[in-house]
């Protein structure tokens, strides 16, 4: 059984931070950090984790997670270059009013709670985002990230710690 990381894009492989010195990037489509890339590349080859994508990003990938956007190919294009791929997706519980609103966190725990339930195979499992889920079990297993930094050496080593039991 595989560890499994829930990921979250925005607050983690970014950030408020970084999204401000790189305005250029941004425009071009390229929203990922590699330096946070870099780090949940430590983390999964070292957990031999799998990545499951639970951020808004996900509706930039088709069902069977080929990129839509450029963004999601950039992302895509940064993963692979670091031996790493998305190897699924939470489903979806949002609403039409919670995508206009972009209140992606009151349906993320539900989100998660639903792929475990569909995949008993999966290992230990942690979530990494910058938001509060709003569930008690969730939060047991959450790297909160903070927005303004991204993804860090001290997320990553709490998060080896929570997945190695």
């Amino acid at each position: 059984m595989n560890p499994v990381i829930f990921l979250d894009i925005d607050g983690v492989l970014n950030s408020t931070f970084w999204n401000n010195a790189h305005q250029t990037e941004i425009s071009g489509g390229t929203l990922i950090d590699n330096e946070k890339v870099r780090l949940l590349t430590q983390l999964a080859k070292k957990t031999k984790a799998k990545i499951i994508l639970h951020s808004g990003w996900k509706f930039w990938f088709s069902p069977d997670l080929h990129p839509l956007r450029r963004e999601s190919e950039n992302l895509v294009k940064l993963l692979r270059q670091n031996g790493l791929a998305i190897d699924g997706m939470t489903p979806d519980h949002s609403t039409e009013e919670i995508r206009t609103s972009r209140k992606f966190s009151l349906v993320k725990a539900s989100e998660i709670l639903a792929w475990l339930a569909a995949h008993e195979e999966a290992g230990q499992w942690i979530v990494i985002d910058d938001l509060d889920l709003h569930h008690q079990e969730i939060e047991k297993h959450q790297i909160r990230t903070d927005p303004n930094i991204g993804l860090t050496k001290g997320n990553i080593l709490q998060a080896e710690n929570m997945l190695s039991g």
